[in-house]
């Protein structure tokens, strides 16, 4: 409070120079503020001597910053594009004409998906050669979309640390958020692509699946049941059929955007963790010449992209989920897995991601799944809720714990009996922590697939 009135001391000289006193001199103030009640009580004639120590003190702040030197050029540096729960450097850069600042800093007003409640500061230091003033802080943005940072102040001191310069400038400068890519970079993955079978290199896959590729000569050891009777017969020798791995499935991934799926798991939306790990087993498949489309929907439908089966279209995926918004509302499943059924042509592999609270709200999503599964090969996939499971495994120390792990682990029981409704639909149903649900899916997608079950 008394920073700020001493700010508005300062008003009238705003439009020239720009002056603000710092917090050394807001506690000084404070400090003189005794004093000039000590004088009033013990030697009242003497009081003019209190709004001289004011006076001397405005005027010492003013001078201090009239003593330091002035911001020539000035330069904030952020990222263009981000991944969200991944981190980025903004910076910002400086420099001063005449005497160097004792202390410098640097705020920013942005969006509160990049930084909490929407402000981020940072202090630069001086740059060795001359270089002029830096510094630097991480942003790890929260949510997808665009978000922008709206305006920026820099502030340096005097020599003295009494009196500061300020100066303020809009910026409206967006920052995309994208979804969060770093898995499909690993290494890991990378040269699991390039020693599979279905990597880099596109090959025949002999030996599995029904597409017949060719034939060959019956070796002891080979299956009998791939014996060619007729070609045989012809040859008067044994010939087997060699099949090839079937190619070209279709692959949807659908999205539940609603209100359980926007709760935060370790820091981030589930839908933002689902969404990296679908990405992640979209570009695996499309490497092994599946097709891939995304269908996200909350109340309403959202997005049905259309199949692509290029790798090198893979970016399409991308942008599309970026455009999956966050709802807070209960999804529709009904209407939901009913559109994406009119828009399958074919046999499809689908992916559904989606959490649930208790078996009531569960009752509609086990429901349509049960008739999605009629007609296509569906894997659901939730995410194992961490907070419930260390809430059952907390130690009891005392009455209010025990309550909160017996709770917790009745959710778990209800939790699994919706689960085991779904097995018993003939849905396959993968439930895992968050951090290795990308991998798990992976395998279990590699699994369906091997066993030439979506065609």
């Amino acid at each position: 409070m008394l920073r700020r009135l001493l700010g508005l001391l300062f008003w009238p000289l705003r439009p020239l120079l720009i002056v603000a006193p710092t917090e050394r001199a807001a506690w000084i103030a404070a400090a003189l503020a005794p004093v000039a009640v000590v004088i009033a009580a013990t030697s009242p004639g003497a009081w003019v001597i209190a709004p001289m120590l004011g006076l001397t003190l405005v005027a010492l702040i003013a001078l201090d910053a009239v003593m330091t030197g002035r911001l020539d050029s000035w330069e904030v540096r952020t990222p263009e594009d981000i991944e969200v729960g991944q981190p980025s450097v903004l910076a910002i850069t400086a420099r001063f004409t005449g005497r160097q600042p004792a202390r410098a800093e640097g705020a920013l007003a942005c969006d509160p998906r990049l930084a909490p409640e929407g402000r981020v500061t940072l202090a630069l230091a001086p740059q060795p050669f001359g270089e002029g003033w830096r510094g630097e802080t991480i942003l790890t943005p929260t949510r997808r979309g665009t978000a922008h940072i709206e305006r920026a102040w820099m502030r340096w001191e005097g020599p003295l640390r009494l009196g500061a310069r300020q100066v303020d400038y809009p910026l409206n400068r967006p920052v995309r958020i994208w979804p969060d890519l770093s898995p499909v970079r690993s290494p890991d993955l990378q040269a699991f692509l390039r020693n599979a079978q279905m990597g880099l290199i596109a090959r025949r896959i002999r030996g599995e699946g029904t597409q017949f590729e060719a034939l060959s000569e019956y070796e002891p050891g080979m299956d009998r049941r791939r014996i060619d009777w007729k070609a045989s017969a012809r040859h008067t020798r044994l010939f087997a059929r060699e099949n090839e791995s079937e190619r070209n499935n279709q692959i949807v991934f659908a999205f539940d955007c609603g209100q359980a799926m926007c709760e935060p798991v370790d820091g981030l939306p589930r839908i933002d963790r689902a969404v990296s790990a679908a990405l992640t087993c979209a570009y695996v498949a499309l490497k092994g010449g599946d097709k891939v489309a995304l269908f996200g929907f909350a109340q309403a439908p959202q997005i049905m992209t259309p199949f692509i089966g290029d790798p090198r279209a893979f970016h399409r995926l991308q942008s599309a989920a970026a455009g999956l918004d966050y709802q807070a509302a209960e999804p529709n499943f009904t209407l939901a897995l009913a559109t994406l059924t009119g828009r399958l042509q074919r046999r499809s592999l689908v992916v559904v991601f989606s959490d649930f609270t208790d078996p009531t709200a569960a009752e509609l999503m086990v429901e349509s799944l049960g008739r999605l599964s009629g007609k296509h090969l569906v894997l659901f996939v939730t995410m194992t809720d961490s907070e419930v499971e260390d809430l059952i495994t907390a130690p009891p120390g005392d009455i209010a714990t025990l309550a909160r792990s017996v709770t917790a682990d009745s959710l778990a029981q209800q939790r699994k009996l919706v689960l085991t409704r779904l097995r018993r639909l003939g849905i396959d149903v993968l439930e895992a922590p968050w951090a290795s649900i990308g991998p798990r899916l992976i395998d279990r997608y590699l699994a369906i697939r091997n066993s030439e079950a979506i065609g």
